[in-house]
């Protein structure tokens, strides 16, 4: 189950990278982003507000705020980056490279703020992660024209904003409901990327099926597929395996691009791709990682652990999508 979870997550990650190519031939970023949520979250308002009810109750307005919050960072602030980055020329493997600096980061992180031990093979597996990656899109990168040297920092900071996202949920004490969390932080967005979109004047959509299409794309495999799975995998599995899986998305960016969009796929991507596997692979392998120093135990909790609803609510996290009550 954990490797059909793994595999889908990378497919429904990385297609976020070729729906955000698939939108910007169309419109501006914020007009992307803005149908994106917009409609998502009305569903998911009008549900939350007749079949959803029970998994609210006993939600404090702190906690809303907290998700609220995990949103702006993991939604918001990741993907504007991610589709300016792309709008302003960086290309989808290279935005997939910066965006795969991310479990080293939070590997060095996961001690000091989660007190989770990373073992020296994991640290090998996430270097060579790291060595993957670079070899697919290093090339890319350095034959970029007109691209500003400023707009390779854009992703990194889209970077940075999911990592401060992925602690701030870690530690959470507050058990909230998948629903909840994904209704919160999509309707979250909604407002934000509205208010982007309106200032801009970008705010009406496209009048192309090719714009509606990248819509449906992105709603459907980014946000429920991979957005959820991110999460649901984080919980299960903790911090540093969840990210080891992050190495795979540039080179699966890289050769679905080849596919979808006749992108060069040379012999330099093909072993990118083969070392990505082996970092995973041997990150993976590692049954001592994510636990704590001091226990030996995973800090985040068992998701089979906790008590049923409508039990009070004390651990766990919404946004890894808790895997909590219905």
């Amino acid at each position: 189950m954990n490797a059909l979870l793994s595999i889908a997550f990378v497919l429904c990650w990385s297609s976020g990278f070729i729906g955000a190519k698939l939108g910007a031939g169309s419109a501006a970023a914020v007009t992307v982003l803005m149908w994106r949520f917009l409609p998502l979250a009305v569903i998911l308002l009008v549900v939350a507000a007749t079949l959803g009810r029970a998994s609210w109750r006993g939600l404090a307005a702190r906690d809303v705020v907290r998700q609220a919050a995990i949103g702006v960072l993991s939604q918001s602030g990741y993907l504007l980056t991610v589709y300016y980055a792309i709008q302003l020329g960086v290309s989808s493997g290279t935005t997939a490279l910066i965006d795969g600096v991310q479990p080293l980061v939070a590997g060095a992180l996961a001690g000091p703020l989660l007190g989770q031990y990373v073992s020296r093979r994991q640290w090998l597996g996430l270097c060579l992660g790291v060595a993957g990656v670079a070899l697919v899109t290093t090339a890319d990168a350095m034959a970029a024209n007109g691209v500003a040297a400023w707009a390779y920092l854009v992703p990194f900071l889209g970077m940075l904003s999911l990592v401060a996202a992925t602690f701030l949920e870690s530690r959470s004490r507050t058990r909230v409901a998948p629903g909840v969390a994904l209704t919160v932080h999509c309707a979250t967005s909604a407002v934000l990327f509205t208010v982007f979109a309106v200032a801009a004047g970008a705010a009406a959509p496209p009048a192309e099926a090719g714009f509606w299409a990248a819509v449906v794309w992105l709603v459907v495999l980014s946000t429920f597929g991979g957005y959820g799975l991110y999460w649901l995998i984080l919980r299960r599995s903790g911090v540093t395996k969840v990210n080891a899986l992050m190495f795979l998305m540039a080179p699966v960016t890289a050769v679905w691009g080849a596919v979808m969009f006749g992108e060069a796929f040379g012999v330099q991507t093909g072993l990118g791709l083969g070392v990505g596997l082996a970092a995973v692979a041997v990150v993976q392998r590692d049954g001592r990682g994510g636990r704590s120093r001091k226990t030996g135990r995973s800090p985040l909790p068992d998701p089979h652990s906790l008590p049923a609803c409508p039990a009070p609510k004390p651990q766990d996290s919404g946004h890894r999508l808790s895997g909590g009550c219905s």
